[in-house]
């Protein structure tokens, strides 16, 4: 195996000073500093002047949905259409026209917000997807994921009708004179709109993988810890992994995959336990890692489950999507048998009942390093935090969603809940793990943009906040989150997320130095190359 000596750079290993060099060998890093010591571990390698660009570990984005992302990617892209319900609609006709929909296809879309637009202060509801057509079923998925808005077509199609009642952990939209207004959130979503929609057989859900995994690449990012599963519920988990590790044979699966695997029946963990999936394994690129369980929804569509009714809408706290005792015996199981857990918990009140579960879990079956965790970790109070760090969770943060949430924080929660929600930073500096993720595509897998809100805590444009400046990370502790910390989320803290020998050689070459950016500015810096391996996977250098 040839070795490649890299010069002339300012490279972070993840520890300060930056060295100006590196040695690759066998997808390895083998040595790191200076040119001249770098140069005197390989003599007569090939050597690439780096032309003072910055270089470190690639992106690893600790929370997504790759397989999501790559649906998403060939769907009608509403997240470029919503600052208006008038020009989201105009655009899904022509993406109709464009694209025409038959033999049963569905018109699906995701990205809406209705808190971006400015005609209508309003989710869209079927009337408003019957103007595109009254003859194709239609889904609009919102930004976050935990609401949609079918077409009245989709809705013959589902047989919902206005009796239908509510599932648990979901609801079925209704007008004031209860007729259905088209829009279904988390549970019903999956019980009576995704069941109806076609779904992909495994050639399809590959090419989905290879598109999200090109973008991914483009930003920087080589290691995605994702969940799939919940993408397709009607698509077998087994054909998931079959076309991820066929992708990996076939040599064309350029980002690692770490699958936090996401169930909701305890009978389905254990028949996925007993057939040998449990956390770690797997290969470098593509391996099981937690299970994943969904705690609740989203503050943008009230669907997270806050402690108290929420401040803009009285009406309702939101709800859990498990009772107690579902989270019990599901994370009980995964911790009594050696598997890692993670849960998505936005709201206060979600979060108390997971900790509980944790707290009563960790009683029974004490595990010296669990690595379990709180995904996203957004509305919490003083005591949750403590209780966090010393239970030594990690925390699965997205900072870019700060973005959106600045807009609306503190009329959605209050301002006593505002005060002490997202604070990462409080948690970091307590000794927990805190790595950072996008949860794309509820946001694109933008790792500098996302990034920078960690710096700034302002909105990309800057027009807002700061919020909680306080809860600032430093540039050295924001690249950490997307490296190291999210290597400590995968068990890989010795192998990846640092340029050190031993480690994997992943890297990112960037057209700007972190350190040396104004922070309102670290989403401007252009990504030329990334790594996998020491193989190029996007970019020229």
């Amino acid at each position: 195996m040839s070795k490649t000596v890299y010069f002339n750079g300012k490279v972070y290993t993840g520890t300060l000073p930056l060295v100006t060099g590196f040695v690759t060998e066998g997808g390895r890093i083998v040595a790191a500093g200076s040119d001249e010591e770098v140069f005197a571990a390989a003599p007569g390698a090939e050597a690439v002047d780096l032309g003072g660009r910055f270089v470190m570990a690639a992106f690893n984005d600790s929370h997504m949905h790759l397989l999501a992302y790559g649906n998403a990617l060939r769907a009608a892209r509403l997240d470029e259409h919503t600052k208006s319900l008038a020009d989201m609609i105009g655009y899904l006709r022509r993406f109709e026209a464009e694209h025409p929909h038959r033999n049963g296809a569905w018109l699906q879309g995701r990205g809406w917000n209705q808190d971006y637009f400015t005609d209508v202060k309003r989710m869209p509801t079927r009337a408003d997807l019957d103007q595109v057509s009254a003859d194709i079923p239609i889904c609009m998925t919102r930004a976050c994921g935990h609401i949609l808005t079918v077409n009245s077509k989709a809705i013959e199609l589902m047989g919902v009708t206005d009796d239908t009642p509510d599932p648990e952990g979901g609801a079925i939209g209704r007008d004031k004179n209860g007729h259905l207004n088209g829009i279904f959130s988390d549970n019903a979503m999956d019980e009576y709109v995704y069941p109806k929609i076609p779904v992909p057989d495994k050639a399809e859900i590959k090419e989905m993988i290879k598109a999200a995994c090109r973008e991914l690449n483009r930003y920087g990012i080589t290691s995605s810890q994702t969940d799939d599963y919940c993408m397709f519920r009607a698509v077998p988990w087994q054909t998931v992994n079959e076309a991820y590790k066929e992708l990996e044979e076939e040599g064309l699966l350029t980002v690692r995959v770490y699958e936090q695997s996401n169930f909701t029946t305890l009978d389905d963990l254990k028949e996925f336990y007993a057939e040998g999936c449990t956390t770690g394994a797997g290969t470098d690129n593509f391996k099981i890692g937690p299970l994943k369980m969904l705690g609740d929804g989203a503050l943008g569509a009230r669907t997270a489950y806050l402690s108290r009714p929420y401040a803009d809408d009285p009406s309702t706290s939101g709800y859990p999507l498990f009772d107690q005792d579902t989270f019990d015996a599901m994370i009980g199981f995964a911790n009594e048998h050696g598997m890692q857990v993670a849960v998505h918990a936005i709201g206060d009140a979600c979060l108390d009942m997971v900790l509980n579960a944790y707290e009563k879990t960790f009683a029974a079956h004490p595990r010296k390093d669990h690595r379990c965790g709180i995904v996203h970790c957004q509305v919490t109070r003083p005591e949750q935090l403590r209780r966090i760090a010393d239970m030594n969770l990690h925390v699965y943060m997205q900072s870019i969603f700060l973005n959106y949430d600045i807009h609306m924080i503190h009329e959605r929660v209050g301002n006593e809940l505002a005060s002490t929600s997202y604070a990462w930073k409080t948690l970091a500096s307590a000794g927990v793990s805190v790595s950072n993720g996008t949860d794309c595509p509820v946001e694109l897998p933008d790792a500098l943009a996302c990034m920078q809100c960690g710096v700034t805590r302002k909105t990309l444009d800057g027009t807002m906040g700061p919020y909680r400046p306080e809860e600032a990370f430093s540039i050295q502790e924001i690249l950490d989150s997307y490296t190291i910390r999210s290597a400590e989320a995968s068990f890989e803290e010795t192998t990846k997320g640092r340029i050190a020998p031993g480690y994997q050689a992943d890297f990112v070459v960037l057209d700007g130095n972190p350190f040396e950016t104004a922070p309102e500015h670290l989403k401007d810096i252009p990504v030329e190359a990334t790594f996998m391996n020491g193989k190029l996977v996007y970019g020229n250098l």
